[in-house]
């Protein structure tokens, strides 16, 4: 079967660094390594970028914060090391992490190389390649939970884990530090959103259901399929905002981007993976399905939810403030000051659908 990989691309010159001292730090810490790298850039994600490091017998990839990154915790490239490190010997679908650097003098920024792991990920439309039917297409769906739930299974006691979390009260701690993000993330012209803070703050459930080890961007885009089989999930990417908290937090956040078939032109423009394909769960579907195979009450999820699309929301707006201060000149990033306003509005909607 023909594997469907993302391309690696020139890298842009703004995220560029000296690769001949990458070359010279990776070679004291991995070994094996033949010949002098080529470098490119992967040109998906909006948050921490990440690169193809091709060796003469080997591939590895670098993820390292964009320039002029202040949220240390939304850019901590050692903790999200650290916490892949910690989960691999249970969770078999993250990647091997090869190498970590603190060393401000390499590129002038904390990064860490991972194994490259061969095989396809889904971007907005499925590959005609892959041959999934109706049926297929809803297998694979399933699958896609199945790994979130084995995920929020994990044994949290392991060393690694266990210091992870802040305990209970995550539900709370993420109300009122999204809603703090969210204010620090203001240009001109963006909606205030006071209404939707404050519903949010009054409606949030008065405890955490669970405490387990959550992923906080579970899509499709992050995962990678076999290349021999594309129902098998070989590997979960993106780490980088992983920690312990509540499991329906995690399904809210994923379903943010769950764009379905009947959604509205604006909602579909902004689809990112192929979950408006026949053979897909609609979002209620994914809710029913979770719920039943968990064994959670997701009865009163809608708080989830509209939590989960305010969250997005937040990350959207926070780029955007960095492509308007000129913090970087990615031109994807010049219409994320609209997306944050139609999130907004979406936002209301689902409120008054919860009633």
């Amino acid at each position: 079967m023909t594997v469907i990989q993302d391309q690696a691309r020139a890298v842009r010159e703004e995220d560029a660094f000296d690769v001949a001292r990458v070359d010279a730090y990776l070679k004291q810490h991995i070994a094996g390594l033949a010949g002098e790298p080529t470098l490119k850039q992967f040109p998906g994600g909006a948050s921490n970028l990440t690169y193809l490091l091709t060796y003469a017998n080997r591939e590895l990839v670098l993820r390292r914060p964009p320039r002029g990154a202040k949220a240390k915790s939304a850019h901590d490239m050692l903790r999200e090391a650290r916490v892949m490190g910690a989960l691999k010997p249970s969770y078999p679908y993250v990647p091997a992490i090869l190498a970590r650097c603190d060393d401000a003098s390499v590129i002038g920024q904390d990064f860490y190389v991972m194994e490259r792991l061969n095989g396809t990920i889904l971007r907005r439309d499925l590959p005609p390649a892959l041959g999934l039917d109706r049926d297929g297409v809803h297998r694979l769906c399933l699958g896609f939970i199945d790994r979130l739930i084995e995920l929020h299974q994990v044994d949290i006691t392991q060393p690694g884990l266990n210091e992870l979390g802040k305990g209970e009260g995550y539900i709370a701690r993420q109300v009122a530090g999204w809603s703090e993000r969210w204010r620090q993330a203001a240009t001109e012209g963006s909606d205030p959103c006071e209404d939707v803070l404050a519903w949010l703050d009054a409606n949030q459930p008065g405890h955490d259901n669970a405490s387990c080890v959550i992923h906080n961007d579970y899509r499709f885009d992050n995962v990678v399929l076999s290349p021999d089989n594309p129902l098998d999930i070989i590997g979960v990417l993106d780490w980088e905002m992983a920690t312990i908290g509540d499991p329906l937090m995690d399904l809210g956040g994923s379903l943010a981007y769950w764009v379905q078939a009947d959604d509205d032109p604006v909602f579909q423009s902004f689809r990112r993976q192929p979950t408006h394909e026949a053979g897909m769960l609609t979002r209620r579907e994914v809710i029913a399905y979770y719920g039943e195979r968990s064994g959670l009450d997701v009865s009163g999820f809608g708080f989830y939810e509209v939590f989960g699309l305010f969250r997005l929301m937040v990350i959207i707006q926070q780029i955007y403030r960095r492509f308007a201060l000129g913090q970087t000149t990615n031109p994807q990033f010049a219409g994320f000051g609209d997306a944050a306003r139609y999130m907004g509005k979406r936002c209301r909607r689902l409120i008054a659908a919860a009633g």
